[in-house]
């Protein structure tokens, strides 16, 4: 099974132009113009051990089925189509009763309160060899938890069959935007993946923009104007408490982002009269240094994953481009040359592409390229698409939509990195500048 899907997955990143012959044995995986067939499975209710878990067992398993569906990768077979039933976790599963609803991964779960705290375990199985995929896991939680358990367990099915890490037990930061265009109210809010547990982090008296999750989740960068100036904040996610990084007075900064290792932030600086380059900040000492010195606009730095380089946008040669240059500084190279704009671009987890938003002939695109420029993908086309952000294991988007005219709204959207698979995500109000965080 998970010979198949790597296959497939390696299919899709490279979007396929014809073809691929499917291999001989249980699973049948056909992708033809970068198409994929969705893979059928069933997620039974899971068994309810103690009599405080029937609710934990029904929700634990249909958001387990909500991520792994969401993906396009999954077709979930309906429970009114069972023919088994899984009425204990023990029991022996009936492969044949399976087969004959063509279901090829089964997954099955128990749930039980004990000591205060919902506990999940759960199997996953391969339905035509009849074999379980790696080994039964638990895990436990706090009740107010149990999604968190869910999303957990959805990210292991995923790396089991799929062969790649998952990204379900991850958070996201964003701007939430409510009021009309003229007047939008804005604040920091952080969110599941899936849109749900929204918390808000700030309020909406001054404009909040750009929010940047550390590595390890635990802070957030953002730039505000509360002082009539933008500045760069940190906050602390536990504490929902921030202050202001020093950059001196009559300096605007702004567009931060987190150094690998989290001890360090590159952002764009302007100061009163003079163009805008990228500087570097230790975060412990306040200590700063200069990245770039050009008479033209640099701004919306990204280091690569192992913090050797930066990718950044700059109009140095006339037009807004894609630059890298090592993150010493130094003489930068670009990589970006079709036609249009080029902007806010984000190196991937992986350290294989990087994404960034392009402007041409009137319309917004997400798109992402190889780190030498080649390979150019647009993935979306619309009004206005913007500010994309990696999940963790580097193969899914998120960006932001806004919609045309006076009465146009901002929201949330997700694409994998073929362009397939654009949807919504779920927020209850308007949003923009996601930063996707790291698995929890």
């Amino acid at each position: 099974m998970k010979r198949h899907f790597l296959a497939m997955l390696v299919a899709l990143a490279a979007l396929c132009a014809g073809p691929v012959a499917a291999q001989d044995g249980p699973l049948r995986i056909e992708i033809t113009e970068g198409v994929v067939e969705p893979l059928p499975y069933a997620v039974p209710d899971f068994v309810a051990e103690t009599g405080d878990a029937a609710k934990y067992a029904t929700d634990i398993a249909r958001v387990v089925a909500e991520d792994l569906t969401g993906t396009g990768l999954f077709r979930e077979i309906p429970k009114d189509a069972h023919i088994s039933r899984i009425t204990s976790f023990q029991s022996p599963v009936q492969f044949a009763d399976w087969k004959a609803i063509n279901a090829q991964a089964l997954v099955t779960g128990a749930v039980s309160v004990e000591g205060g705290r919902v506990v999940v375990k759960f199997r996953v199985w391969d339905v035509f060899a009849g074999t379980e995929l790696g080994q039964g896991m638990q895990f436990a939680a706090v009740p107010d938890g149990w999604r968190r358990l869910a999303h957990k367990v959805a990210d292991q099915v995923y790396a089991r069959i799929t062969g790649e890490g998952g990204y379900f037990d991850s958070r996201v930061v964003y701007v939430s935007e409510t009021g009309p265009k003229d007047d939008r109210k804005k604040r920091l809010a952080i969110m599941d993946y899936d849109g749900a547990n929204v918390q808000f982090l700030t309020d909406s008296a001054s404009i909040v923009l750009a929010p940047r999750f550390s590595p390890d989740g635990g802070r957030v960068l953002y730039t505000s104007y509360q002082s009539g100036f933008p500045r760069i904040h940190v906050l602390d996610v536990g504490s929902v408490q921030s202050r202001i990084l020093q950059s001196g007075d009559g300096v605007m900064s702004f567009a931060p982002r987190f150094s690998p290792d989290g001890s360090r932030v590159l952002y764009s600086l302007t100061q009163e009269g003079s163009n805008t380059d990228i500087f570097e900040m230790d975060i412990a000492s306040g200590a700063t240094r200069r990245l770039t010195s050009s008479p033209s606009i640099e701004t919306a730095p990204s280091f690569s994953p192992d913090g050797s380089r930066i990718v950044f946008e700059s109009d140095r040669s006339g037009t807004q481009q894609l630059y890298i240059m090592s993150a010493n500084g130094g003489e930068p190279t670009r990589i970006s040359f079709g036609q249009g704009r080029y902007g806010t671009p984000v190196w991937s987890p992986r350290g294989d592409l990087i994404a960034f938003t392009k402007q041409n002939a009137g319309r917004f695109h997400i798109g992402v390229m190889r780190t030498d420029g080649s390979e150019e993908r647009l993935l979306t086309a619309s009004f206005l698409d913007e500010g994309p952000t990696w999940a963790p294991n580097g193969r899914v988007l998120m960006f932001a939509r806004e919609t045309q005219g006076a009465q146009g709204a901002s929201a949330l959207y997700s694409v994998d990195i073929s362009g397939r698979n654009l949807k919504r995500v779920r927020t209850p109000d308007g949003g923009s500048d996601p930063s996707w965080g790291p698995l929890q």
